[in-house]
């Protein structure tokens, strides 16, 4: 025989007892206990919402605090400007994912809200087309029924919207037309084509060139999208319209050639690019030759001139600078040196350093940030390269407070202010040198800029000349972020492609000018347009169709 004993708490009843024993009571208590887990539900939810929004705000507060850090300490590595990148993606999903939980707590907790503070939404562009949809009024009174209702005013909700890209055939009719007198025949000629036999018009001329060379997307990429909208346009066909499109804009660019190497001052740079060869990738170059003269008040507007090479061998920047004679602004690169030589043909290059390459080779070894984060193993900050990297970083303000002023003005500014803390800097880098040994990690930068001190300091003497070369690395930056999405040129012609299109588009974005609109009117115009006018189609005299319509 088996025996079961139950044991109950002495705090708590048995099971028959807390049980209700009639229908209405249990129907009570389920009510009762569903209200309870409903309300549990909803306090878990808010707590998440609030937990998540407290989240996104301190990965906001973070993101801000070290683009203060950068804009305090002046520009940082590229490391750092990755790691901005990887804090704004990471803020990105924070506010997502806390916006999501909010939606989800809000049916049980309306009233409450949200812990995490919106920014304020600009007004919607005016140029915009406006829809009216106005929901139909009350015919009579909801309260007591009464049909004399009059209008007090509106309220207006404005929803942004976006209607799915449309294409179109345009047919272009010519009629003939017979002469009774004569039986003449007589028809309109039959318009131009910027592309020899072309069937695209120029605004998706302007699209596929502007997606390859501005936003890097390949054709085939392209390609593949045109079909999900019903266009089947293979890659061969956008590649003949690419070369026909690029032969006929070869006319600008020639264009803006000429004004780039006419300039008095040039900052110039290269970053790699790879270009396929038989069975393997070679790394090429692409140069590049920036004219801006805003940072003195010139009157000239900026442009910027693109070249490649199979190689970095001196020969190229020869060159694409032969015959040409002012400063150049670039780093210490060895292939420039040919530019330098007294002896050259039409005179030497006067060579002006980037203070923002030597401030580099410091900061690597004073970066407080990236020595926390690896921990104890990480080699201790350099407190000379410290103290270099405050004494270039107040160069760098005394700068920020002349940028725009005209040459003279920085020359004197620089003469009163800027040359002792050069000189100063220059005798305690001496000072400190002698006391490192050769193997020192500090004594590399140091030497430097020693053994360069003179181009160094150029920059006091001419108001032309800028304190870094960040406008030829700016105008890099596109070559730098597309080699992810399109890996490699396909050949030299195609890199030399690439370096022409990226003429036309970086000289537009320097004139505030929208590329592909521009490269669309362009495309338009050009079949027709005089070539004594050439320079009425580039991007710093060029207008926009409305405009061009309001003026006539």
């Amino acid at each position: 025989m088996c025996f079961l004993l139950r044991v109950t708490s002495p705090a708590e009843p048995p099971l028959s007892q807390s049980l209700p024993t009639d229908l209405a009571a249990a129907h009570a208590m389920i009510l009762a206990e569903r209200a309870e887990r409903v309300e549990a539900q909803a306090a878990a939810l808010k707590a998440k919402a609030e937990a998540s929004s407290v989240e996104a705000t301190i990965a906001h507060l973070k993101l801000m605090i070290e683009k203060l850090r950068r804009a305090l300490y002046g520009q940082r590595s590229e490391r750092t400007t990755r790691l901005i990148d990887q804090m704004e993606l990471q803020l990105e999903e924070l506010e997502t994912q806390a916006t999501q939980d909010e939606v989800a707590a809000a049916p049980a907790h309306a009233p409450s809200p949200p812990v995490r503070r919106r920014p304020v939404r600009k007004p919607f562009p005016a140029h915009l087309p406006r829809e009216r949809v106005v929901v139909p009024a009350p015919t009579s009174c909801p309260c007591c029924g009464s049909s004399r209702l009059s209008k007090l005013g509106e309220d207006i909700t404005e929803t942004l919207e976006v209607i799915p890209r449309s294409w179109k055939v345009i047919q272009t009719v010519r009629e003939r037309f017979s002469c009774r007198a004569c039986e003449q025949i007589t028809q309109p000629p039959a318009p131009f084509h910027v592309t020899p036999r072309g069937f695209a018009g120029p605004h998706l001329l302007a699209t596929i060139l502007f997606e390859k060379f501005g936003q890097h997307q390949p054709l085939n990429r392209q390609s593949e999208r045109y079909a999900r909208e019903g266009i089947d346009l293979c890659v061969s066909t956008l590649a003949d319209q690419v070369g026909a499109a690029a032969a006929a804009l070869a006319p600008l660019h020639d264009r803006i050639a000429r004004h780039v190497m006419a300039a008095q001052r040039l900052h110039a740079d290269d970053t790699t690019v790879p270009i396929l060869a038989r069975g393997q990738t070679q790394t090429g170059r692409i140069w590049t030759y920036v004219r801006d003269d805003r940072p003195f008040g010139g009157p000239d507007p900026p442009a910027a001139l693109y070249f490649a090479s199979r190689d970095r061998r001196q020969e190229h920047p020869d060159a694409h600078l032969r015959g040409w004679r002012g400063i150049l602004q670039a780093d210490a690169y060895g292939g420039y040196n040919g530019l330098y030589d007294p002896g050259r043909a039409g005179g030497a290059v006067t060579s002006a350093l980037c203070w923002g390459h030597a401030r580099r080779g410091f900061f690597e070894l004073a970066d407080i940030v990236a020595r926390a984060r690896r921990g104890s193993g990480a080699a201790p900050v350099s407190p000379i390269a410290l103290e270099a990297v405050e004494r270039i970083d107040l160069l760098f303000a005394l700068e920020r407070e002349i940028n725009g002023l005209s040459a003279d003005e920085r020359r004197r500014v620089r003469q009163e202010r800027s040359r002792p803390v050069v000189e100063d800097l220059h005798a305690w880098l001496g000072e400190q040198r002698s006391k490192l040994s050769r193997s020192s990690a500090v004594a590399q930068p140091i030497d430097y800029m020693l053994k360069r001190w003179t181009r160094f300091a150029a920059f006091l003497d001419d108001g032309r000349i800028c304190l870094s070369n960040n406008a030829a690395e700016r105008a890099l930056r596109g070559f730098a972020l597309g080699r992810r999405a399109w890996l490699f040129a396909g050949s030299d012609r195609g890199a030399a492609r690439a370096a022409a299109m990226a003429t036309l588009i970086t000289t537009a974005k320097l004139n505030a000018v929208d590329p592909q609109a521009w490269l669309a009117d362009v495309l338009a115009r050009l079949p027709a347009h005089p070539a004594r006018r050439i320079d009425e189609l580039l991007p710093w005299t060029w207008a926009p169709p409305q405009q061009t319509q309001s003026a006539a």
